[in-house]
């Protein structure tokens, strides 16, 4: 009951472009979320301010935090999903297809 690869490709050749988009959106979340924290340490009666619907400003900017990390999550795994079918896809010398 191991779990095995389910792929027989020893070497994903899709890697280099996985990790700079990764660090990407790493770099993106981050900025997003360190604005959260400065408006927060600086202007804290600023996130009682009510923004959508009777919620606070805290309460949106956390939500939207939640929904931009499932959003870049969903993103990131179909453009790596991708990128290792097209980039993985190659021939054994055996004549048998990966």
């Amino acid at each position: 009951m191991f779990h095995e690869n389910v792929s027989s490709q020893e070497t994903d050749h899709a890697v280099e472009l996985k990790m700079r988009l990764g660090l990407r959106m790493f770099a993106v979340y981050g900025l997003v979320y360190g604005l959260f924290v400065v408006i927060n340490v600086l202007s804290p009666r600023s996130m009682e301010i009510t923004v959508l619907l009777g919620l606070n400003l805290a309460v949106v900017y956390g939500f939207g935090l939640i929904a931009a990390a499932l959003l870049m999550a969903w993103y990131y795994n179909r453009k790596c999903s991708a990128w290792e079918e097209s980039m993985n896809t190659v021939s054994d010398t055996d004549g048998k297809e990966a």
